[in-house]
């Protein structure tokens, strides 16, 4: 098998950046494509307490282990199965099973930080970033976290004004001048995605 083509795909919290990439991982067979969360990569937190674990800061850099996700994302461009973590939120912290992910043509990396690290950054080859306005997202966030989470409006608003926001603008809106390519609006701009899978097709057909 060729070198697999590294696609990384980032945005802040509700811009659809999991959309796209979905979008785009729906176009191809699964023979062919994998995909990597880089939430499946927050630190092993074993050594904490619940209570302190309870504290975790998941929008900080700080908060995800880039080593081994990059030593992962390199084991597949090389052929290798990985096992990729899982991460519980209920008790904040990895689960002791991991997935397999076999070595495939396509590899997406989707989350938040994903062009913040330059080892992690360096190594994908279309660096994609989802810009949505900021109304839209804490919209998105709002609705997702209070129907999926079983959040309330006020502790959601808290959250997003004292940790999402301050992070979003000191790590994930400077990253953008590293991106290839900037989708606006997220897993709507559907001309968007045509283009890059097209894109993709072509360099597979290389």
């Amino acid at each position: 098998m060729k070198k697999p083509i590294l696609i990384g795909i980032t945005g802040g919290t509700g811009s659809g950046k999991s959309t796209v990439a979905k979008e785009i991982y729906n176009k191809f067979s699964e023979d062919c494509i994998a995909m990597i969360e880089q939430d499946s990569y927050y630190k092993d937190q074993s050594h904490l307490s619940l209570e302190d674990r309870i504290k975790t800061n998941y929008d900080h850099p700080d908060a995800f282990d880039n080593e081994l996700l990059v030593k992962h994302l390199e084991g597949l461009l090389n052929g290798e199965v990985i096992e990729k973590p899982i991460y519980d939120f209920s008790i904040h912290n990895r689960k002791e099973e991991t997935i397999k992910v076999q070595p495939k043509e396509i590899i997406i990396v989707e989350g938040i930080l994903v062009l913040e690290d330059p080892d992690l950054r360096n190594i994908l080859d279309i660096k994609i970033y989802v810009d949505t306005d900021a109304d839209v997202r804490i919209i998105r966030r709002l609705v997702r976290d209070i129907n999926e989470r079983g959040r309330t409006v006020d502790s959601v608003i808290n959250q997003y004004l004292s940790v999402v926001r301050p992070m979003h603008m000191q790590f994930t809106e400077p990253t953008k001048r590293y991106a290839d390519i900037i989708i606006p609006e997220g897993g709507h701009n559907k001309v968007a995605i045509d283009i890059l899978v097209a894109n993709i097709k072509q360099i597979l057909q290389k």
